[in-house]
Order: C-alpha cells, then structure tokens, then sequence
C-alpha cells in the first residue's frame, strides 16, 4: 500500500471511532432525551448567586410567570375535603435544601469549573442539571426524534432547570387528597410551613416505600429504627441509610458554605415524631397503600412559617437576558481525502445579546456527527473564566461509512428556544482517495 494511502487509511480509522465513541454510552440511561451524548451547559460562580437568586424568584412563582409550562402553579391548601388553590409558593430554603441534595446546586458535571462551560450534569436516570430535572427528561420529545426545546432549556439553562425542578415539586404537592396524604390536617395544611411539605418532598424523590428499590418510607425496615441520628449534609454519612426526605430536612438544619457565604439560612425543621401515635399510626407500613387516605398528619411541631422573599427587580434580566443566535459560518468544507487537513469542522455559536443562549444542533444526514448535541454562550456581563467562554462550540464529524458519494452535501441546523430563529450550516465532504488500489474510492 502506498504510503500516502497507509497513512489516511489510519486517519480515517481515526474518525470511524471518533463516531463510534460519539455513539457510545456515556453513563445515562438508554432512553435519556440527548442519549448517547451530553448537552453542554454553563455553570455558574462557586457561591451559587444566581441560582440562590433564581430559586427565591421560581418559590414565589416571579422567575417565568408568564410561560405556561414554566410557571408556579397555584398551590392548594386545606383539608381532605376542603383544599382550594392558593398563591403559587413554596419555601425557598425547602427549594435550595433540594437542589444541594440533588446536585450539590450545579448545573454541569464535575469536571465543569465555576464560570465556565463544560458537560451539563446528568445522571444514570436522565437527572439533569440543579435540580436533577428527570420528568419529561427520558425520552426525546421533539420532532423528528430529537429533543424538544423544553428539554434543550431544562438541561443548559439553570433558570428554567430550576423552574421546571420547583414546577414538579409543586405538582407533588397538589396531588393531595387525590393520589397523596395531606400533610397539616390541624394548620390548614398552610405550605408557608415547612414541615407541611414533608409528603411533597418525599414524592419529589419518587413516593416509594418497602420493597421498592429505593424505598423513601420512614419506617422501612431497612432504615435504623427511630430516633436516629439526624442526617449531617456534610458528606460524612451514608446517603442510603435515610429516606430522602431526612436527607433534605438535615440539608436545611445545616447549610453549606463556600467562600465564607452560607448558600441557604439554616432552618431546624421538624420532622414526624415516629414515637407519637399521631404519626406513627398514620405513617405504619400497614397503611402504606394507594390512595394513601389513611396516612394524614397534623404538623410537627415545632413548626417553622416562611415568609416569602424579596425579589430584585431587574432579577429576570439578569438570568435570561435577550439572547440572540448566530454562528461563525454557514458553509463548510471537509476533505477526507487530504490527510494534512482537519477531518472535522467546528463551528462556532455566538450569543449576539445579553444572558444564556440555549442552542440545539441537529441533522438529518446519518454520515454528519454533531457534538454537543446542545449548549449554551454567553452575552456581555455573564462571567466566564474557562478558555471556551463566552461561545460555544459545536463539532461537526464525518462518519466515512456513511457517505453515499466521494462527493456528499450535508446540513447541520442549529436553533434556539431563547434566542429566536436557526441557522442552517452546509457541509460539504469531499472523500476520493486510494486504499491500495489506484482509482478505486472508500465511499462508492
């Protein structure tokens, strides 16, 4: 074999297991919406501000008002029989307590530094982001199988992340009477208090109990009996050994820090006193069966009323901004057939306005590879240390099997949810080139 042909027989070697690897597992489950690769996200200053400030803004329903999927709905209130719709909020301590638990309140993966760019963080059960968003998360939603822009927002924005993570969270709450217990039968189940919130926290977590995989109920026999040493926040104790909303309720009683500021106040909610029939009749494993009407409880006491936050004004502007898309290039060429030249293209995505950018790439060519298959960049104003800020990039590769010709056009399309409009990217492969025979080709 010619040594020209050796040696882009080994460069495309090369690129068939660069798509290979793209289309490889990456550690979330099978079904997750941007399966098998990672959306890009950006993750915030290490003191959490703007999701601290997000998260009081999503408690009292001023972080999205006026989207209708985003929204705070409004929160029932009242016994068994008697619960009405109230004002949209939840306790934004309760909110914080959940997100550090979830995620340690980031928006992308470890490896991600503060105020950069990097893999959005998602788990083995398509988790995303601060919330751990995983409803509506698990399968791709939009058209033509690729994710919807729902799903673009919640797993690269960390405002609609944390919208989205309070939404459920309020859905877990207003499913009593119908589908859950009621938890403040003697206080009007008020949810200005946090200990009337226990039943919706332990739904956010899945509404388990014994012989689940993960069972959240107290007195599953593979809990240690009660009262047991109250959970820490601080790394120190198996996670397992809790139900989850312990897990949250320990959060609460003892914030974290970083760089001397204390990312929520420190709350010592109540939790069910499992030595008082008041609540250990009610929350008995016998009574562990669906609609779950026999498992009303008053409030523990002492109990702790929530007043709701203020809100900067301008707080929207500085989380969403007014994004605006454009790209470096429209038009791209890829020569396989000369090894001295990149057998990829980046593209760079640009946020021409103010705020996150939330952008999504997608193709209908099976030989065209896009990586990531969503991200975010930056406006003026959002801090960014990493070498990739404030853009983002998008990696297109070549999958040299694929080709149908030496010659193939393909279009890359790239959108986003925020910042209104798409740019369509022409991608032309150029592949004639000798594998040891004079004038044959590798894609005929």
């Amino acid at each position: 074999m010619p040594k020209r042909a050796a040696l882009f027989t080994a460069a495309i070697l090369g690129v068939v297991l660069v798509a290979a690897a793209l289309r490889s597992p990456t550690g979330t489950a099978d079904a997750c919406a941007f399966d098998p690769r990672v959306p890009f996200s950006y993750e915030a200053d290490q003191t959490r501000t703007l999701y601290r400030m997000a998260i009081d803004a999503a408690a009292t329903n001023a972080l999205l008002p006026n989207d209708p999927f985003f929204a705070l709905q409004p929160i029932e209130r009242g016994v068994r029989n008697g619960r009405t719709d109230g004002a949209p909020f939840i306790p934004p301590v309760l909110l914080k307590a959940i997100a550090w638990t979830e995620s340690t309140m980031t928006m992308a993966s470890r490896s991600t530094p503060f105020d950069s760019i990097g893999e959005g963080l998602v788990t083995f059960d398509c988790g995303h982001g601060v919330m751990q968003v995983t409803t509506g998360m698990t399968v791709p939603l939009g058209s033509g199988g690729q994710p919807s822009d729902r799903q673009v927002t919640i797993a690269t924005h960390f405002g609609y992340n944390i919208a989205r993570g309070a939404q459920i969270l309020a859905e877990k709450w207003n499913a009593a009477p119908e589908a859950r217990p009621v938890a403040g039968t003697d206080t009007a189940s008020d949810p200005a208090i946090l200990e009337n919130w226990y039943y919706a926290v332990w739904g956010y977590n899945g509404f388990t109990g014994p012989g689940s995989n993960r069972s959240n109920h107290p007195l599953d026999p593979s809990f240690a009996g009660w009262p047991r040493p109250a959970f820490r926040c601080d790394g120190t104790q198996s996670r397992d050994r809790y139900p989850y909303q312990e897990l949250v309720w320990g959060c609460m009683a003892n914030p974290q820090s970083r760089n001397g500021v204390a990312l929520w106040e420190r709350v010592n909610a109540t939790l069910p006193d499992l030595t008082s029939p008041a609540f250990f009749t009610p929350l008995s494993v016998a009574r562990w069966r669906f609609p779950y009407n026999e498992m009303d409880i008053p409030t523990p006491q002492p109990a702790n009323l929530v007043i709701a936050p203020a809100v900067p004004p301008d707080l929207q502007s500085r989380i969403f901004g007014s994004p605006s898309l454009a790209s470096s290039t429209e038009r791209i060429t890829i020569r396989l057939d000369d090894p001295t030249t990149p057998m990829r293209a980046s593209v760079t995505i640009r946020n021409q306005g103010t705020g996150i950018l939330s952008w999504s790439a997608s193709t209908n060519d099976p030989f065209l590879i896009v990586d990531p298959p969503a991200g975010v960049a930056l406006g003026p104003g959002m801090p960014c240390n990493s070498s990739g800020c404030p853009n983002g990039t998008l990696t297109i590769n070549v999958n040299p099997t694929l080709l149908p010709a030496t010659r193939a056009t393909g279009t890359v399309t790239v959108t986003s949810p925020n910042g209104g409009g798409s740019v369509t990217i022409t991608i032309t492969v150029l592949a004639e080139f000798a594998v040891g025979a004079p004038g044959t080709s590798r894609a005929r």
